[in-house]
């Protein structure tokens, strides 16, 4: 199960260093892609496949399912570790992410999320400080 949160940078490369406690759930290739928020999202493939048949389920003549699909399928990439366990970022993902030299990496279960460090760190002020409003709108989904 991927949890926890962690520092990273990424290098003058564009490489990113995946934490040694997600790479044996990653293995040696993942995909990258546009998350919500601005946040960049990895999963295993076998998440991305299931990602991937619910985006392929939508309905193609719904604007807001055809726009969701477009963004989150044409933003994938290929995430291949290497040795060291990096992947490379590519320059359009860096970019939407806003991502700098400093990140966040963020294990959610079937996921990692990747955000530039100080987006992290003022979203999750924020969001904290209204935590218990969130779970109260929550409790319909047993939360």
């Amino acid at each position: 199960m991927l949890i926890g949160e962690y520092q990273h940078t990424i290098d003058t490369k564009k490489r990113l260093a995946i934490p040694a406690k997600f790479r044996k759930d990653l293995g040696e290739q993942a995909i990258v892609t546009k998350g919500l928020e601005n946040c960049l999202v990895i999963y295993t493939l076998v998440e991305w496949e299931k990602q991937a048949k619910k985006l392929e389920a939508l309905p193609p003549t719904q604007i807001d399912a055809r726009n969701y699909a477009r963004l989150m399928l044409s933003g994938a990439a290929d995430a291949v570790l290497d040795k060291l366990g990096r992947i490379l970022v590519p320059d359009y993902l860096k970019n939407y992410a806003g991502l700098k030299k400093n990140v966040a990496v963020l294990g959610l279960s079937n996921r990692i999320e990747v955000w530039d460090a100080d987006k992290w760190a003022e979203y999750r002020k924020k969001t904290e400080t209204t935590v218990s409003d969130i779970a109260e709108r929550l409790k319909e989904f047993g939360v």
